[in-house]
């Protein structure tokens, strides 16, 4: 598994409002990094980057590695979240793997089942770079 960490230089083109999607219905087996964004309601199994927001809808299911600065989570996972910052985890989503964040909200509901490992952003950076090998 090899997911460039590199960043992509920004063009003009480039609006930091571009949202990548995987929509309900798609699948999608494979790494996904991008330097925007990214919505989630489909299927993935694989290593998923971003070096902005995940937002992962209900009807979505997911398996391998999530990495990103921020995560807004719905659905289910079969693998370990790696958030640089903040992993908010909503009252339907189902967890199976670890958790690796620096800062973590949990509504009534959400399932986790795996370990919670509090990081700093050098830890993830460490991290990241390392795992997405």
């Amino acid at each position: 598994m090899n997911v460039n960490l590199n960043k992509a230089p920004r063009t003009v083109e480039q609006n930091v409002n571009d949202v990548s999607r995987i929509s309900q219905g798609a699948a999608l087996k494979g790494d996904l990094s991008s330097a925007t964004d990214i919505r989630i309601d489909g299927r993935m199994d694989g290593t998923l980057f971003s070096e902005g927001k995940i937002v992962v809808g209900e009807a979505a299911r997911l398996s391998g590695k999530m990495f990103a600065e921020n995560i807004d989570f719905w659905g289910g996972m079969e693998g370990d979240i790696y958030a640089k910052d903040t992993l908010s985890l909503k009252a339907s989503s189902v967890v199976n793997g670890n958790l690796h964040v620096r800062r973590i909200q949990v509504e009534m509901g959400a399932q986790i089942n795996g370990s919670i490992r509090m990081i700093t952003e050098e830890e993830y950076d460490q991290l990241a770079a390392s795992l997405t090998k």
